[in-house]
């Protein structure tokens, strides 16, 4: 059951925004939850230009097998042409609240 669950990280222009987009995700039953921290900080580069910009970052925790929707689902709500999200593997954790994001996520 461990390897059903992954993390995904996705960033964003500020955290109301990220609130808003990880209870939709929760509604559609894309994630079971989402923790969010209010104030990153990215340094990047895009379209030939560093950038030093002030976001926000949510952890959204899900199925492995509904990561292609996530992400699909992602592309439509995110204001960004390129947004990061990473699905990172859960190797271990509490076996009730492994189950529970199980639960509270829908079939693939």
């Amino acid at each position: 059951m461990d390897t059903d669950v992954v993390e995904v990280i996705v960033t964003g222009p500020d955290a109301d925004w990220l609130a808003g987009y990880a209870r939709t995700l929760v509604e559609e039953r894309l994630a079971a939850c989402g923790h969010r921290l209010a104030a990153i900080r990215s340094v990047y580069r895009w379209e030939g230009a560093v950038h030093d910009d002030a976001e926000a970052r949510v952890a959204l925790h899900t199925r492995r097998a509904l990561v292609p929707a996530l992400v699909a689902r992602t592309r439509e709500l995110h204001p960004y042409d390129v947004p990061c999200v990473l699905a990172l593997p859960v190797t271990g954790g509490d076996p009730d609240y492994l189950a529970w994001v199980l639960a509270e996520t829908r079939e693939p």
